[in-house]
């Protein structure tokens, strides 16, 4: 083994081991770590690796492939509606900087076609395909420079979707590959189940193949990581396949993949999803792809809204994202739409920044960065809310009016209102007839039409 400077590092490191195929006759089903009948195991071998987020990061989008395939499809309009949101939420410096579209039926061509048409630079429009020299043609007729190709990697899927062995399947993989970069497209392998994946057995050498063919051909092919079942896990120290760190790390230093070749793709099965994206920033990963509200495959992806937050996080600016049209894309899904989100949801729920606890409801009319989470007037258009109870008193009453009806000015309820004060005194006699529970938004609802009928209108 040689030892020569590392020009990154400025250290003397040993040249990186050239891991190889190792072709079994039996999967390696890692049964220690995922017995199927009893809840996955996290073993750690305490090996950590070093944290190096690139200097520029950005977010992918699959709302229009794995969001869209995991609910009724949207129409040509609302693909073309989403896009146009998703242009301005990304902002001229291209944050939001790919979304992926299908390509097989009449109508995802002409939702394409009517993306493409507005000339946008981002988000650059990709598709994911089929592995047929039929559909290469088909992507590079309409346009487009990337697409996506399903590559499993796990011995679940080698040997049991599949039917084949290891060698076997990297040679057809290599062979697709090859034909996307004679076809003239620039290859995105996706890597599915790779947490549950022979990692120096099988991916490492497979990432190698793939280099070799990047540097021979001059086409960056890039490797999209899929923690397909949510298996993942962010912590330092834990062992492979199903560490994050060390999947991110082993891809950069034992196969040289570059991170603007490498991206993120997660699910939320553990509930995980999003610290795993993070994660996969911040040890390497250029990008991670996301869908909007986590709308996907089972418990969903990463939610797309969720990565621009956290990207403000880590690199302590937006970048010129508008995260106001968060809210108009939430606004949209559900009333456009028709898909209902969760209350609670982070960010777009309708209650995400509604305060219901009396105490909290009381620290919130005092001051609302008390209990909120930052200004979600500025950032989302979407004004801090409290639910009323007893302590909420004429203030917070007239307070809740104002808020949820957007009364400005003149139009604004004054505490003192007949109405105001008939309300209190319902929640009053609630209270005093043993109600420990928050009024909730219908009963205030219901309860300003019976005081003032017609008046007001969400």
């Amino acid at each position: 083994m040689k030892v020569e400077l590392n020009e990154k590092s400025n250290l003397l490191e040993y040249d990186t081991y050239k891991f190889e195929l190792q072709d079994v006759a039996e999967p390696n089903l890692y049964r220690e770590i995922f017995p199927y009948n009893e809840v996955p195991k996290v073993p750690f071998n305490y090996r950590r690796v070093p944290m190096e987020m690139p200097e520029e990061i950005r977010i992918t989008d699959t709302s229009f492939r794995d969001g869209m395939q995991s609910q009724a499809p949207y129409s040509v309009k609302q693909i073309e509606d989403i896009f146009e949101m998703l242009h301005r939420l990304g902002g001229e410096k291209g944050i939001i900087s790919q979304t992926e579209f299908f390509v097989y039926s009449r109508k995802d061509r002409e939702a394409i076609e009517r993306c493409m048409a507005k000339g946008y630079k981002f988000p650059e429009i990709t598709t994911w395909i089929r592995a047929t020299k039929e559909d290469f043609k088909l992507v590079k007729d309409i346009g487009i420079r990337e697409t996506g190709i399903l590559v499993s990697c796990s011995d679940y899927h080698i040997f049991k979707k599949l039917k084949m062995t290891r060698s076997q399947a990297l040679e057809h993989y290599m062979s697709v590959v090859k034909d996307a970069i004679n076809a003239g497209l620039v290859p995105r392998c996706h890597f599915e189940d790779i947490t549950r994946a022979d990692f120096y057995g099988f991916v490492v050498p497979f990432a190698n193949a793939l280099m070799d063919l990047s540097a021979e051909s001059g086409i960056p092919v890039k490797i999209r990581a899929c923690d397909t079942m949510g298996y993942g896990i962010p912590y330092p120290g834990v062992a492979l396949p199903r560490s994050v760190p060390g999947i991110i790390y082993g891809l950069q230093h034992y196969s040289g993949v570059a991170p603007a070749q490498l991206e993120w793709h997660g699910h939320n099965d553990f509930y995980k999803s999003v610290t795993n994206a993070a994660t996969a920033w911040m040890y390497g990963a250029s990008a991670v792809n996301c869908s909007l509200f986590g709308i996907g495959e089972r418990t969903g992806n990463v939610p797309l809204e969720a990565m621009v937050f956290e990207y403000a996080s880590l690199k302590v600016t937006l970048d010129g994202m508008n995260t106001k049209v968060i809210t108009e894309i939430a606004d949209y899904f559900t009333k456009e739409m028709g898909y209902q989100i969760p209350d609670m949801t982070p960010f777009v729920g309708k209650h995400f920044n509604t305060t219901r606890a009396g105490i909290h409801a009381d620290g919130l009319l005092k001051d609302e960065e008390i209990y909120n989470i930052f200004d979600t007037n500025v950032l989302l258009d979407r004004p801090a809310l409290v639910a009323c109870s007893s302590t909420s008193g004429l203030a917070g009453i007239a307070y809740w009016i104002n808020v949820y009806f957007g009364l400005k000015g003149e139009d604004r309820v004054d505490k003192k209102s007949d109405l105001v004060i008939n309300i209190k005194k319902w929640i009053d006699e609630e209270y005093e007839g043993g109600r420990q529970t928050v009024i909730s938004d219908d009963e205030m609802i219901e309860l300003i039409e019976k005081f003032a009928p017609g008046k007001f209108r969400h």
